[in-house]
């Protein structure tokens, strides 16, 4: 599997109690694993939804990165991007914080975001 995140989720103990028995008869190898296979259920049945929101509001579903290089070569144009992104954006280390608010306009994240602490404090105010 790629890059996972962890999350935490509480649910009543009939329910638990279902995904063990499940789990213990072979159906699934544990409770992460049933909790997996019923959120990708679910988002596929969902599919359709999520494809017609991300193209509506021009998202990128997957993972996004932008590199120093990258942001250098908007500077040199004069351009700033809005960032949509379902799933992973990555600002690598080495963009320091004046490059990026000089470059990102805003950042909108539906999943992990992964960037340094300054950056990220230094966008605070355009991130959605």
């Amino acid at each position: 599997m790629s890059e996972t995140e962890k999350i935490t989720v509480n649910i009543g103990s009939v329910d638990l109690g279902r995904i063990d028995l499940l789990v213990q008869e072979g159906f699934y190898s544990s409770r992460a694993d049933f909790i997996r296979t019923a959120i990708r259920n679910q988002l596929d049945r969902q599919k359709s939804a999520v494809d017609s929101i991300s193209s509506r509001k021009s998202m990128v579903i997957g993972t996004l990165g932008y590199t120093r290089k990258d942001l250098e070569k908007l500077q040199s144009k004069g351009e700033m991007v809005n960032v949509k992104v379902i799933g992973l954006l990555i600002l690598s280390d080495d963009i320091p914080p004046q490059l990026a608010l000089e470059t990102i306009k805003s950042v909108t994240v539906r999943g992990v975001f992964k960037a340094p602490e300054d950056v990220k404090k230094a966008l605070a105010d355009r991130i959605d």
